[in-house]
């Protein structure tokens, strides 16, 4: 089996790219996918969520040595992202892929997806602020059933574009749980993220939608562009990353949209 060396690069930029920022995976692998190399929509956004399963298992193991995951927090998200992404890939499956309505309502879908998530990374601070005297005066059951809410909004997100586990949900957690360390943040939102793209990546399988030897080469090169990424993180400053990114999400979501 030949093995395209530009997937294995575009892996490991991709991964360097998650590894400084904690952001980017699906942002910028499912539109690489389909804009540079010609993948359909569907097999890209397949592929994509089970690469996402794969990288981020290894970032909740670590997290989960650091003890910065809270489990309660994961399993709200979860209790309403996995039957959400069972619904949406239902819903997919009574549609013929190949159909062009069904190619152009998945780009859009990624096009919304990637716009949210330059909004959430390059406005994170004042949306928090703003949300502040709301969620101020909730209570936790409040607090608890809104949790549920952000699950399943990101299961239809991430099922139909792969986009919006990294940077929207960690906006919408620190909005939801202001009290709560950025890095207990930062690892539930990874935790989170396996079950829902791994359920939403074996979903696509039976769909028929993933390139298994895509899906190798990729992570033949994310694998160490992530540990890559995670040593230069501590010699690149996130106010210079982070608007990188988010305007790199802005131009990609608008070749997609329009």
């Amino acid at each position: 089996m030949n093995i395209d060396p530009l997937y294995v690069v575009s892996g490991f930029v991709v991964g360097a790219l998650v590894g400084m920022t904690g952001v980017g995976g699906g942002s910028l692998m499912t539109p690489l996918l389909i804009l540079l190399f010609g993948v359909h929509p569907a097999t890209a956004v397949g592929t994509d969520l089970l690469y996402a399963a794969a990288t981020k298992t290894g970032g909740s193991l670590i997290h989960g040595f650091k003890r910065t995951i809270d489990w309660r927090m994961v399993s709200l998200l979860a209790s309403g992202s996995v039957p959400m992404t069972i619904v949406t890939l239902l819903v997919l499956s009574r549609l013929p892929l190949d159909n062009e309505a069904v190619r152009t309502a998945i780009t859009t879908a990624l096009g919304v997806a990637l716009f949210l998530t330059a909004i959430a990374l390059f406005f994170r601070g004042r949306i928090v602020t703003f949300a502040e005297p709301f969620m101020a005066r909730i209570n936790e059951r409040q607090r608890d059933a809104l949790t549920v809410l952000t699950g399943a909004i990101l299961g239809v997100l991430v099922s139909l574009s792969s986009v919006g586990a990294g940077a929207i949900g960690v906006t919408a957690l620190i909005i939801l749980h202001p009290k709560m360390s950025s890095a207990r943040i930062v690892g539930s939102d990874i935790a989170h993220a396996v079950p829902l793209t791994l359920a939403a990546g074996i979903g696509h399988w039976f769909l028929g939608s993933i390139n298994w030897p895509l899906l190798g080469a990729l992570l033949m090169g994310s694998l160490p562009g992530i540990l890559f990424g995670s040593v230069a993180a501590t010699r690149m400053p996130d106010a210079v990353l982070r608007p990188i990114l988010a305007t790199t999400l802005l131009v990609v979501g608008g070749r997609l949209l329009f």
